[in-house]
């Protein structure tokens, strides 16, 4: 592919990736970054399979009902790419502990549903790609990347935000499919060294009637 070739097929066999969440985002940003030959991926997620989220949460089955979430999307990308590594992170993304693990990783794709690890995650330093969605809707950015444009800049009101809690709610089950496709492309993309137009920008995605509209920040 042109921007892409043999040498960026190297540095995503070289690139570190951790994924903070591995529910509806994280599943589809899971799959396609092991898919495509990423050397190490981390996934971090403390949550247990659950029935009601089986129609967006496609790593898993009914027959894992109530067992940690990362041991089994580990299993489940270990058998898509023996060739790579994953490393299972089965607890919160919190405290000093969220900096350890993050200190062993090239770029970070957010996968959560909460603002509080959003605003830590933008406190590391290092790229990262932001996912939110909410029924038919979706967002996504990539921060502290070339543009040095960070999360805390789009959305300055932290107090008031991390007070809200989770931010999913009801979703389509398409929705995070399409959200967490863009997030595992524009990390792909980081790692190969093409420019994104969402470096610091605001993609919002309306898949009710299919408008997406870039916005700077």
């Amino acid at each position: 592919m042109p921007d892409w070739g043999e040498d960026g097929q190297r540095r995503i066999a070289q690139a570190r990736v951790l994924i903070v969440g591995a529910g509806g985002l994280g599943s589809p940003v899971a799959l396609y970054l092991a898919a495509a030959g990423v050397g190490t991926i981390g996934l971090c997620d403390a949550d247990t399979v659950s029935l009601t989220n089986l129609q967006r949460q496609i790593l898993y089955s009914e027959v894992q009902l109530d067992m940690p979430k990362a041991p089994i999307a580990a299993a489940r990308l270990r058998a898509l790419n023996s060739q790579i590594e994953i490393k299972v992170y089965a607890e919160r993304f919190e405290g000093l502990r969220a900096t350890e693990i993050a200190q062993d990783f090239d770029i970070i794709v957010d996968c959560t549903d909460n603002y509080s690890t959003r605003y830590l995650i933008d406190s590391l330093g290092k790229p990262w790609v932001f996912g939110a969605i909410s029924t038919f809707y979706g967002q996504a950015s990539l921060f502290n990347a070339n543009s040095r444009r960070r999360f805390i800049d789009l959305f300055p009101e932290r107090d008031t935000l991390e007070s809200i809690g989770a931010s999913e709610g009801a979703v389509a089950g398409p929705t995070p499919g399409v959200v967490g496709s863009i997030q595992a492309l524009e990390a792909l993309k980081y790692i190969v060294g093409i420019a994104s137009p969402l470096d610091g920008r605001l993609l919002s995605v309306d898949l009710l009637n299919y408008d997406f509209i870039l916005l700077d920040i």
